[in-house]
């Protein structure tokens, strides 16, 4: 037990704390010990999610659902090259306009130079915010480019208020 030794009959002895507990000054509040122990780490953590990168890679490999990949993104940081004003900036040089986004800094600064601006959002913000009829481009310059256009945004959107609403 940490803190004082609770034998009754024998006088309360003040026993140091022991390895991966702590020990407040005061000792005891009102006949309870004033610490608590630490939380052990866990023997076998739980495993890190995913990152965008991966998801992008296995999903564009065919190893991934695209639900899991949906889910993966939403909660992801992206990266979105931007101009002077606030807002996406779109290539309109394509079938349909898409928005250039990145799974990393270092993914938008090779497309968009060492000194170029960007703003971070999560990839269910880019669903919230993104314009009808824009599509967007993951990692224009990478290996695992993926593009989503117009309607794989709309598909996006109605699987993200399914699971929201029901």
């Amino acid at each position: 037990m940490y803190g004082y030794e609770q034998n009754p009959g024998a006088q309360q002895q003040y026993a140091p704390p022991q390895q991966g507990q702590y020990a407040p000054q005061g000792g005891m509040q009102g006949g309870v010990p004033g610490g608590y122990a630490q939380q052990q780490p866990p023997l076998y953590p739980e495993p890190s999610p995913p990152s965008l990168a991966d998801a992008v890679r296995a999903f564009t490999t065919g190893t991934l659902a695209a639900e899991d990949f949906q889910q993966i993104f939403a909660t992801s940081k992206v990266y979105c090259p931007r101009g002077d004003n606030p807002g996406f900036l779109a290539l309109h040089n394509t079938q349909q306009p898409v928005i250039p986004m990145f799974t990393s800094l270092k993914e938008l600064r090779r497309y968009a130079g060492k000194e170029s601006k960007y703003f971070v959002i999560t990839g269910a913000e880019v669903i919230d915010l993104l314009p009808t009829g824009y599509g967007f481009v993951l990692d224009m310059e990478g290996d695992h480019r993926m593009v989503f256009d117009a309607k794989a945004v709309e598909q996006m959107v109605d699987f993200a208020m399914r699971r929201m609403y029901g």
